[in-house]
């Protein structure tokens, strides 16, 4: 059993909500401006993950998404492909035996989104989904159980998943507009890297509060001060909402002044996004594109 008080004390998770959207704030009006510009929504599409989590989804549908990635490079030969493709366990077949990219394939599992299930379910989901070929694992953390101050069984749940996700990267997501509060998203984050996991990521995209800039700013700053502490570094994801050029830019501003130029990398740095892609492409392009 860990002392995850102790633990939490190192961190500084007693967070006041109000300053941390005081500094979230500051970073985004000082260095936004700097950021909004060609090369970095350029790097922004080389960091989506995109992705088709509806349960409309059909194989044909996915197919043909797969295809638009492998024939990006021939409609736009100067720009960066995407940097995975995220569906649900039921589709990562599909990808696998479509996608001709070098690209990550990512799956929601273990009882997406809700995590509402049994442990056993969650095992054999994310088994199942890495042999049908999946790279890369995003995963809901026990939300109910960690709110009853149950830090003890998320932790264990997470390290049996990860142990389960063998070669394939984990990425936690917190689903923060259920946490709620910047000390809630900061315990959480502690608890998912100290788990192994390989990113953390905010939201599922599922309920109505999903990736903000202060939750980004609690987590990146997690991530800094982890790494600072054991040499670890994890990747970061903000996911659900982020639409628009703009919103990408200030997500990007914020990974490169707290965590620094090495996050602003595909390895370490993703955005979980369904219509961010055709954004950037009108941005880039200074035309609408409807590729996507």
């Amino acid at each position: 059993m860990k002392d995850f008080e102790q633990l939490f004390s190192v961190y500084n998770c007693n967070l006041n909500d109000d300053a941390v959207k005081t500094q979230t704030a500051k970073i985004i009006s000082e260095h936004y401006d700097q950021n909004n510009n060609a090369t970095v929504y350029r790097q922004c599409l080389n960091q989506i993950d995109l992705t088709s989590l509806n349960g409309s989804d059909t194989v044909s549908a996915i197919q043909s998404m797969t295809n638009k990635v492998n024939q990006f490079k021939a409609n736009f030969p100067t720009l960066p492909n995407v940097a995975a493709l995220c569906v649900y366990p039921a589709m990562v077949q599909t990808v696998k035996e479509n996608l001709t990219e070098n690209i990550g394939i990512a799956s929601v599992a273990a009882g997406f989104p809700s995590s509402q299930t049994f442990i056993e379910v969650k095992i054999a989901e994310i088994a199942m989904a890495v042999l049908a070929g999946a790279s890369e694992i995003d995963v809901v953390i026990s939300i109910g159980k960690f709110l009853e101050g149950k830090y003890d069984e998320v932790y264990e749940e997470l390290t049996e998943i990860k142990s389960t996700c063998r070669a394939a990267h984990l990425k936690v997501i917190l689903e923060t507009g259920d946490l709620k509060t910047a000390a809630n998203i900061k315990r959480a984050s502690i608890i998912a890297m100290a788990a192994g996991a390989d990113f953390i990521k905010t939201s599922t995209g599922k309920i109505p509060v999903a990736a903000t800039p202060e939750a980004t700013f609690v987590m990146c700053n997690a991530i800094r001060e982890w790494h600072e502490k054991t040499g670890e570094k994890i990747g970061y994801k903000p996911a659900g909402g982020i639409s628009t050029t703009e919103d990408a830019v200030k997500h990007y501003t914020l990974v490169q002044q707290i965590l620094g130029n090495d996050w602003l990398t595909n390895k370490l740095f993703r955005f979980g996004a369904s219509r961010l892609a055709n954004n950037l492409l009108t941005s880039i392009e200074a035309k609408e594109i409807k590729y996507f």
